[in-house]
């Protein structure tokens, strides 16, 4: 169920007039991007601040699609931008008219900040089983696989431990009953330090 006043930011593939116009009656926001055979009509132009040059258009629309005006049978925002980096005008559309045009191409921006850390999260954190379903659930057990993450990372640093923090992870899990200093358990040691150096070896050239 969207959250009222939350945010939703989605890519163009997954536009879903059906799915937006929940979101909209929910008093959820979303910001996404329109396809290229959206139809719809201008509304009302909204005013552009002369300190955001990069805005080319923002509008209130209306999409006019047979399906799509049914399925979304309010307004809309639309809003176009120059994007000075990639030398291209990017379109975006949202149900907020609250927020400014430049923040509602920031928010869709930022996006990329989210999948990135749940990339992140994925590839650092393992976590093979929710404890709960529910959204506090969640929370609790990603912050809690990411408290525990940096603080194994923390000691890593500490120790200047030569083993990944994945290693030391496991190291510190099979060794949680055992008596044996931390410093010990994560450090490698130094193969040219043997403890036993009364030994003689035999050179590969000795007579047998």
């Amino acid at each position: 169920t969207p959250e009222p006043f939350a945010f939703y930011v989605m890519d163009k593939a997954y536009v879903d007039f059906k799915a937006l116009f929940r979101f909209h009656q929910s008093q959820a926001f979303w910001v996404s991007r329109p396809k290229e055979n959206m139809k719809f009509t201008t509304i009302k132009q909204l005013t552009i601040p002369d300190t955001t040059p990069s805005i080319i258009e923002d509008s209130r629309i209306r999409v006019t699609g047979y399906k799509s005006c049914k399925l979304y049978p309010e307004d809309m925002r639309f809003v176009r931008v120059y994007d000075p980096d990639n030398d291209a005008i990017v379109d975006f559309i949202s149900n907020n008219f609250e927020v400014s045009a430049l923040e509602i191409t920031n928010l869709y921006r930022h996006r990329w900040d989210i999948e990135v850390f749940f990339k992140w999260i994925k590839q650092n954190i393992v976590i093979k089983n929710l404890w709960g379903f529910s959204e506090n659930a969640v929370k609790v057990h990603l912050w809690t696989a990411i408290i525990s993450y940096l603080t194994v990372a923390r000691i890593k640093a500490y120790y200047n431990s030569g083993y990944s923090i994945t290693e030391v992870a496991t190291l510190i899990r099979i060794s949680a009953l055992e008596r044996v200093e931390l410093r010990q358990l994560i450090t490698k040691q130094d193969p040219s330090t043997n403890s036993d150096q009364n030994v003689k070896e035999l050179s590969l050239f000795d007579d047998f």
